[in-house]
């Protein structure tokens, strides 16, 4: 059995030099958690699986700062690390791993241009083809008046899934279980599924999405999105079969470090790696 993973995401603005982490709720409330080569070091000594950078402005100006701070963070962190934010065309992921980073995660240029999974997947390999879904639950009355979204019947109701983009700033209306099919087609190689309605109120994943998801793709899915303890990324496992987790503000603010949430998934029977 495939171990599980848990990776700590470092949101980074990057309006100074060189880069802060941010934490906020349902992608708004942004406070400051701390600096992203001091975090990424942190994590990597307390045995993170893996360290996802997300920048949430990726402007096009700020897009050679990214590339310093994962030049600077490789320096001394041995595990892989996936970058996400303003990552448009191939020649970006190219550049991302010339960096130092062993994948990249799309959203909103892959929306906009689907091919771009194609093209990118045949440059790097599907491998380092992460498509990240920021997905917010549209509840419905009649699930058959909508036959062009997959409704799923959840403990609040019917409801399907709305993808959007550019950072939580717009939905497209695009089904976010229909598009993550679509991407395993296309080549992508993991999903970075995150729930809009969960992120950052720390009470846990969006189970019914992620396991949806899960189970509608042969791909990794990592479950992002509300964990607040330790037995929220054990849900995320057992109830919705994902194969990595990922956190913030639990690792950023101390609450439970990597090695006491990995000590606790050990004693309820999960293989991770120690």
């Amino acid at each position: 059995m495939l171990a599980k993973r848990i990776i700590p995401c470092l949101d980074c603005d990057l309006q100074v030099p060189h880069g802060r982490v941010v934490k906020g709720v349902e992608f708004k409330q942004i406070r400051y958690a701390g600096e992203p080569v001091e975090l990424a070091t942190k994590y990597y000594e307390d045995g993170a699986d893996e360290i996802v950078f997300l920048d949430i402005t990726a402007s096009h100006e700020r897009r050679e700062t990214m590339a310093e701070v994962i030049k600077a963070t490789t320096e001394n962190v041995f595990v892989p690390i996936c970058v996400g934010g303003g990552i448009r065309k191939p020649e970006d992921y190219v550049n991302m791993l010339k960096a130092g980073a062993d994948k990249c995660s799309t959203n909103t240029a892959a929306i906009h241009n689907p091919d771009l999974i194609n093209e990118a997947s045949k440059v790097v390999g599907s491998q380092a083809c992460v498509i990240g879904i920021d997905a917010k639950r549209r509840y419905v009355e009649d699930p058959d008046a909508h036959p062009d979204k997959i409704v799923v019947e959840t403990k609040k109701g019917f409801c399907w899934f709305d993808c959007s983009i550019y950072g939580g700033r717009e939905f497209t209306g695009m089904d976010a279980i229909a598009w993550a099919m679509e991407c395993e087609d296309r080549g992508a190689g993991e999903i970075l599924l995150t729930s809009m309605d969960r992120d950052g109120t720390k009470d846990g994943y969006d189970l019914e999405l992620t396991r949806t998801i899960s189970e509608s793709v042969d791909i990794p899915v990592i479950a992002s999105g509300g964990v607040g303890n330790p037995e929220h990324i054990l849900e995320a496992f057992t109830l919705g079969k994902a194969d990595a987790a990922l956190a913030a503000s639990i690792f950023h603010f101390n609450e439970y470090p990597v090695p006491q949430v990995k000590e606790y998934l050990k004693e309820k029977g999960v293989v991770v790696r120690v």
